[in-house]
């Protein structure tokens, strides 16, 4: 299952979205992209190179699950993905430290792509013995044990390469206010949801599908990008120049000035003090525990259930044109004064997909057929069920974006949004980081039976697969009692049903009824 992240960098969508609006007079008469092609397919090629590190590490932990990997180690690996969710840390940063003679974009964009280029080539070269596989120059025929997977490595070469590519990501969501006309600007969320979204379809979809056909290995797909990027930068950094910023120009540029480090770090701590914020990070926060279990685990018990992995990863395909259409239909009720009422609808029915994916899962070995493969008729199946799941998350998705546009305040640009979105992310990664932690620990298993050299009974626990598959090579039975990832889906669907009836509901309708001046951060101090 993925997770939607919310998107922007400070004095990003909102900025954008402002300089549209107070140009709309003076730019209204000028359409269409003429003089624009060449920077949109220029920002389109940045987002999808973005996306590669994003569907790379989704891939990694498919590819774990054949390495007797627990679903702890899963759970570290998770931590790779949360620099996306965490990068308003640093973004203040890439906004207003660069070297103005190469470019204010540039000076970050250059170097990180050049470095992105220098990690994977690293990693091409290491990746294999990080994920355990044998030794490339064992003798032919001589059997060698599996090394288990250095998992500490492996998540902190993806953690750097997410860090690398959330920092792209903002130096890229800046540049492209400047390198589009302005009545062009709002090309470049399109050029992001677009080119993210292909990115991570080429390194998540398309590699899994290739690696599993052997028409590819990780090693060779990281070099290739490795090259890729590094051309890529090379040439953004000789032939493409940046326009200077000048925000002077806009009539409210009292109220949307460019900040500094100190200053945008201050405003983030004047937002985090308004009165309505305690209960707004307490909802962000705890509204997703319900679904941690089904969006963490269940797309690996799949795989675990015998599902081939590039079969799984497959399913993303279908899943394209609904995720194109959802948001145009979806939007169309959350476009009035009252978008979390679609939210609040939607809490319950995304609830009750965690006994349906449950069953899902538990179902799956019945439908194997006996040489190995599942018939259409279950991929079918699945591809409705995951249909219904992404109606309810992306439901969820815009109506809490159109939540955050209505009440952040304009006069500080995106740096309200981009909070509200960092919050919102983490709501998301510590649940699942949690919910994968936990699968092991609530697994009830005991190996039974007599050794296979001495003779002495086995009785011990056998929990995961190298438990299993160490029982079995002793010649006893492993007896799964309690599958860890039923209980789990039962408790976060159990804790999200009183959160939302005790708490949850409430306190949503709550923020949702509060006037306009309580979402306020700049008041009677910039007031005309």
């Amino acid at each position: 299952m993925v997770e939607l992240r919310s998107r922007s960098a400070p004095g990003g969508e909102n900025k954008l979205d402002h300089q549209m609006s107070s140009e709309k007079s003076t730019d209204s008469e000028k359409k269409g992209v003429k003089g624009d092609v060449q920077n949109i397919l220029v920002l389109l090629f940045l987002y999808i190179l973005q996306g590669i590190p994003l569907g790379l590490a989704a891939a990694i932990p498919l590819i774990l699950t054949n390495r007797n990997v627990s679903y702890k180690q899963q759970a570290e690996f998770s931590f790779s993905y949360w620099p996306f969710s965490v990068k308003l840390l640093w973004a203040p940063i890439v906004d207003s430290c660069f070297v103005k003679s190469f470019g204010r974009r540039k000076s970050w964009l250059v170097p990180i792509q050049y470095l992105i280029g220098v990690t994977m080539y690293v990693l091409s070269h290491n990746v294999n013995y990080y994920l355990g596989e044998p030794e490339p120059g064992a003798e032919e025929g001589a059997t060698s044990e599996p090394r288990e997977p250095n998992l500490t490595m492996l998540t902190a070469m993806f953690f750097f390469l997410n860090f690398l590519a959330a920092t792209q990501d903002i130096a890229v969501d800046g540049w492209a206010l400047t390198m589009l006309q302005k009545h062009n600007v709002g090309y470049a969320s399109t050029c992001n949801s677009v080119g993210q979204t292909a990115g991570y379809f080429m390194g998540y979809v398309f590699f899994m599908a290739l690696e599993s056909y052997g028409y590819v290995t990780l090693p060779g797909f990281l070099k290739f990008w490795a090259v890729v990027f590094t051309i890529a930068t090379t040439l953004v950094a000789v032939l493409k120049h940046e326009k200077e910023e000048d925000f002077s120009q806009h009539e409210d540029s009292e109220e949307i000035g460019d900040l500094g480090v100190v200053d945008t770090y201050k405003l983030l701590v004047s937002i985090l003090k308004l009165g309505v914020m305690p209960a707004t990070i307490a909802m962000l926060l705890t509204s997703k525990i319900g679904f941690a279990a089904t969006d963490a685990v269940t797309g690996l018990k799949l795989v675990e259930k015998g599902v081939p992995k590039d079969k799984l990863a497959m399913l993303a395909i279908p899943m394209i044109p609904l995720q194109i259409i959802l948001p145009w239909v979806i939007s169309k009720y959350t476009s009035g004064p009252r978008p979390m009422d679609v939210f609040t609808k939607a809490i319950p029915a995304r609830l009750a997909m965690g006994p349906v994916m449950a069953w899902l899962v538990y179902v799956t070995p019945s439908w194997k057929q006996d040489d190995g493969e599942f018939p259409v008729t279950f991929y079918l199946m699945m591809i409705v069920l995951y249909a219904l799941h992404q109606v309810t998350l992306y439901s969820m998705f815009v109506s809490i974006m159109a939540f955050f546009a209505q009440v952040s305040d304009p006069a500080v640009g995106g740096t309200y949004m981009t909070l509200l979105n960092t919050i919102t992310n983490l709501g998301g990664n510590w649940p699942s980081t949690l919910a994968l932690w936990c699968v092991d620990t609530l697994t009830l298993a005991e190996c039974k039976g007599q050794h296979s050299e001495g003779g002495v009974q086995l009785h011990g626990t056998c929990v995961g697969k190298e438990g299993a598959e160490q029982c079995h090579r002793m010649g006893g039975t492993c007896n799964v009692y309690s599958d860890g990832y039923y209980v789990e889906v039962v408790i976060c669907v159990l804790i999200g049903c009183v959160w939302y009836l005790v708490w949850g509901s409430r306190t949503i309708k709550r923020l949702q009824d509060q006037p306009q001046e309580s979402w306020r951060v700049v008041k009677q101090k910039h007031k005309r």
